[in-house]
Parts: C-alpha cells; sequence; structure tokens
C-alpha cells in the first residue's frame, strides 16, 4: 500500500496563509494525501503567532514546523512547550523551548517528523544537524520517518540526505523560498528534494516587495518588510511511502496558484 505525504514550503505573511486556506484540502483531496507538514515560520514574515498556527491546522496542516524565524514572535514560546505538533529545529540549544522531534498516530501507522536548521550562512548557535539526526534516530523509530531540514546551503541539504539515505522516508529542504528541480529518490529509498519553495506571493522576492529588496541590494535602507500583493503560489512536493518498508518510491513536485 502506498501513502501519499505532503509538504509544504514556507508559508509567507497574511497573503500566504489565505492561500494556503484556500488551497490545501482541495489539494490533499486531490492527490489522496495522508498526512501534510506545512513550514509556518514566515507566517508573519519573522515568525509565527498562535493565530496563525491555529489556521494553519484549521487549514490542514498535521504538523507545522519552523525554523531561524522561530522566536522572532517570541510569545511562541510557551505553545513550543504545549503544543506536540509545532516544531523548532532539534538542533537548537537545549536551552530553547520546545522540540524538534515527534511521533504521531495515524490510524494504523506511526509518522516521525523531525525539524533541523543548516549552519552554513546561517549562524544560530545549532549544534550538528547530522549528530542530531543521528542521536534522534538512534532510538526507536516509526515506520514512516520525515525531515524538514531548514537550510541556507544546497550542500549541506544534499549531504544530509546522503548520510540519511535510508534511514528516514523522505527529506525536503525550507528556507530559500525558490522550489528546486531535482526530486528524486536516493539509492537507498529516500525521497528528496533540495527546496519546496514557499506559499506566497507570485510577484516578489521570496514573498517580500520587490522594490523593498532592489533598494537593499543598491545600499538603501529598506524599512521594515512587506509581503507584496497579488496572486499567490503554494509549493511543495508529494512523497509516495511504501507502507511494507516505509521508504519512498515516487517524488512529484507541486505548485498550486
Amino acid at each position: 500500500m502506498i501513502y501519499h505525504i505532503l509538504a509544504i514550503g514556507d508559508v509567507v505573511g497574511e497573503q500566504g496563509l489565505r492561500h494556503l486556506e484556500k488551497s490545501l484540502r482541495p489539494l490533499q483531496k486531490w492527490k489522496d494525501i495522508r498526512f501534510t507538514v506545512v513550514n509556518g515560520e514566515n507566517a508573519s514574515v519573522t515568525g509565527v503567532t498562535f493565530d496563525q498556527v491555529e489556521r494553519m491546522y484549521a487549514a490542514g496542516a498535521d504538523v507545522v514546523t519552523l525554523g531561524n524565524h522561530t522566536f522572532g514572535k517570541p510569545q511562541i514560546a510557551d505553545r513550543l512547550e504545549e503544543d506536540p505538533y509545532l516544531l523548532r529545529p532539534a538542533n537548537y540549544t537545549g536551552r530553547a523551548p520546545g522540540k524538534g522531534w515527534g511521533v504521531y498516530d495515524c490510524g494504523r501507522i506511526q509518522i516521525g517528523v523531525m525539524n533541523l536548521i543548516g549552519r552554513c550562512g546561517l549562524d544560530f548557535n545549532a549544534d550538528s544537524p547530522f549528530a542530531a539526526a543521528s542521536r534522534i534516530l538512534k532510538a526507536d523509530r516509526p515506520l514512516f520517518t520525515l525531515v524538514d531540514f531548514h537550510a541556507e546551503a544546497t550542500s549541506e541539504k544534499l549531504a544530509m540526505a546522503y548520510h540519511l539515505d535510508g534511514l528516514v522516508s523522505a527529506l525536503w529542504g525550507t528556507h530559500t523560498h525558490v522550489p528546486t528541480a531535482d526530486e528524486r529518490v536516493f539509492p537507498k529509498g529516500t525521497g528528496y528534494l533540495t527546496d519546496l519553495g514557499m506559499t506566497g506571493p507570485v510577484e516578489s522576492v521570496l514573498g517580500i516587495r520587490p522594490e523593498q529588496s532592489v533598494e537593499q541590494f543598491l545600499g538603501g535602507l529598506p524599512g521594515r518588510y512587506q509581503v507584496s500583493d497579488g496572486p499567490c503560489k503554494m509549493q511543495g512536493a508529494v512523497f509516495s511511502l511504501d507502507s511494507g518498508t516505509g521508504l519512498c518510491v515516487d517524488v512529484e513536485r507541486v505548485d498550486v496558484r
């Protein structure tokens, strides 16, 4: 039996959140999705609020993952301690609230979800994501194990895929907001995509008004980031997992506009 798992790229601003609310459940129905992971760390551009987390769950997210903007809204710290479906990177310092690994009952199966953050270009005093992943996976883990690797460098994401090939069902990258075209199943059966892309405005620079980004690159002061208006896209990938082995047999990118 094949289980279809959906991963959705970084939700950016109110515009991206509204598009998720409109588009996620129809996509789940169309693709026969059994479980959905949404990266929500940019729902408030830098960070996410209690209300936005609730809206993502209501829209169809089973688990919400975060990244370098986990604590962009400091009040989320209390929610991280209480909510088992809201994950921050597992390799953050042990002093950080919350957790980066959860196991969820889904009827006849269990699904494990791990959230990691990279260290190349993201200086957040994090422990090694490679060591953190190995430590977590040494314990008993469910047949289906998913990893959201929030990282800047494509090399770090690819190296992680080889490191975990055959040990996890699927591994995808988030953070860059630009989808890559390298979806594949690795030699030992792990489904992979370097970056899912984002859920947010089409006419933007990573979700932000283009003129702001241009001004910054020209050396000016762009001011507080503002999310672009206009039509949005919801990008991600469907991983088809074999119930006998827990490994991936197919990866399909999705882009809903």
